[in-house]
C-alpha cells in the first residue's frame, strides 16, 4: 500500500528512473469526463526536465500513453492505465555509486530496508518517479475543473530571496511567465541568478513553494484522523526532498493572540444570485476549521531542501564502511522548485477530488 494514495480516487505508482518506463494505474475516476490530452501533457512538460537552464539538461519528451480507462475520448468510470517510457537515460554516470552510500540520499535506507537498491538514478526513490503523479493529478484537475475549484502552485522562496507571505498581493497568472515560476517577475530574476549562481559552483539551492486552492466548497475532510489539511500535509511529505508544510497563518501565527488570530463570520448577500452565505471576514485558518474546508481559499507552503546531488567532491562510506571520497556524474537540478511546481499542484488535486468523492457518499 505504500505505492498507493487516495481513498476512492486512487493512484498506484510503479517504475524506477533508469527503467524502461514509468508508469500508474488511476481507479475512482468519474465516468463521462473529457479527457484532454494536450492539458494532461502541458502538465508533464511542466515538470519535464531540460526546460531551461535552471534545470538539469537531461532531455526526455516525457511523453504519456494511456492505456485504458478511455474510450471515444471520454472516461469509462474503469481504471486508467497508463505510461511513460524512458529515453535518455545515462545509467554508465552512475556506476561509480554501486558501492557508495551518498550523503542525504535514500542509498542507505533502502539497502537496510530491503537489503538491495537500484543505484542508477536513485531508481525508485528517484524524483523522476513523480511524473506519475504529475499524470493523476492533471486527470483529478480535469473533473476539478468542471466544480469550479482551481489549484494554483508557485515559488515563494528561493534561499533566501522570499515573496510576502500573503499571496494576494500578486498576479498568480504570472506564475508560468518565467522559468523559476515566480509570480513577482523581480523577484524571479533574482531567484534565476541565485540558481545560475550555486550551479556554478557546483552547489544546490532550496526554497518554498506556496498553493492556493481557490473554490473548494465547505465540509470537505474528515474530522479526526483524516483531517484535511493532514491529508495536505501527508500528500505534500510525500514528495522528494520536502522538509516541511505549513497551512494558514502557520509557524508566523504563534507571535499573534488570538484575538489576531481568529475569523469571525459574517453573512455576505451576492447580488448576482441574489443569495445570502455565511462566510468569514478573515482567512488566517487558511481555509480550513477543525479539519474539514470552511469555503475559503485554501492555502499551504512546502519547504524543499537543497538537492543532495552536488557536483563537487563529498566524503561518505562505502558498503563495507570504509571513508572514502566521491564526485556525482551525470545532469541534475541544482534547485528542485521549478519543476516541482506541477508536482505540488498535482498532489493537492489528488487530495482535494478524493475528499469530494468520499463527501458525496455521505449525503444521498
Amino acid at each position: 500500500m505504500s505505492n498507493t494514495i487516495g481513498t476512492l480516487f486512487t493512484l498506484t505508482t510503479f517504475g524506477e528512473s533508469h527503467g524502461p518506463a514509468i508508469g500508474g494505474v488511476v481507479d475512482g475516476m468519474p465516468a463521462g469526463i473529457t479527457v484532454d490530452m494536450d492539458f494532461i501533457q502541458s502538465e508533464l512538460n511542466r515538470r519535464r526536465p531540460g526546460q531551461s537552464r535552471l534545470t538539469t539538461s537531461r532531455q526526455e519528451p516525457d511523453q504519456v500513453e494511456l492505456l485504458s480507462g478511455v474510450f471515444e475520448g471520454k472516461t469509462t468510470g474503469c481504471p486508467i492505465g497508463f505510461i511513460v517510457r524512458n529515453q535518455n537515460q545515462h545509467s554508465q554516470d552512475y556506476e561509480n555509486l554501486r558501492t557508495l552510500f551518498r550523503p542525504s540520499h535514500a542509498d542507505f535506507t533502502y539497502h537496510y530496508k530491503y537489503g538491495t537498491r537500484d543505484h542508477r538514478g536513485g531508481g525508485r526513490s528517484s524524483a523522476r518517479i513523480t511524473i506519475s503523479r504529475v499524470v493523476a493529478g492533471a486527470l483529478a484537475k480535469l473533473v476539478l475543473r468542471q466544480q469550479g475549484i482551481t489549484v494554483q502552485a508557485y515559488t515563494s522562496q528561493v534561499g533566501p530571496i522570499a515573496l510576502q507571505r500573503d499571496y494576494r498581493q500578486y498576479d498568480l497568472s504570472l506564475t508560468e511567465t518565467n522559468a523559476v515560476r515566480c509570480p513577482d517577475p523581480e523577484a524571479a530574476s533574482r531567484m534565476a541568478d541565485l540558481i545560475e549562481q550555486v550551479k556554478a559552483e557546483g552547489d544546490t539551492i532550496g526554497g518554498v513553494i506556496t498553493c492556493v486552492i481557490q473554490g473548494c466548497p465547505p465540509g470537505i475532510g474528515e474530522p479526526e484522523f483524516g483531517k484535511l489539511h493532514a491529508q495536505l500535509g501527508s500528500a505534500m511529505l510525500s514528495i522528494n526532498a520536502v522538509k516541511g508544510f505549513e497551512y494558514g497563518e502557520g509557524f508566523a501565527g504563534v507571535a499573534q493572540r488570538g484575538s489576531e488570530q481568529n475569523d469571525p463570520f459574517v453573512c455576505c448577500h451576492t447580488m448576482a444570485t441574489n443569495e445570502t452565505a455565511i462566510t468569514t471576514a478573515s482567512n488566517h485558518s487558511g481555509g480550513i476549521q477543525g479539519g474539514i474546508s470552511n469555503g475559503q481559499d485554501i492555502y499551504f507552503r512546502v519547504a524543499f531542501k537543497p538537492v543532495a546531488t552536488l557536483l563537487r567532491e563529498q566524503d561518505t562510506v562505502d558498503l563495507q564502511g570504509n571513508p572514502t571520497t566521491f564526485t556525482a556524474r551525470g545532469r541534475h537540478d541544482p534547485c528542485v522548485l521549478p519543476r516541482a511546481v506541477p508536482v505540488v499542484e498535482a498532489m493537492t488535486a489528488m487530495v482535494i477530488l478524493d475528499n469530494i468523492l468520499c463527501q458525496k457518499a455521505y449525503i444521498l
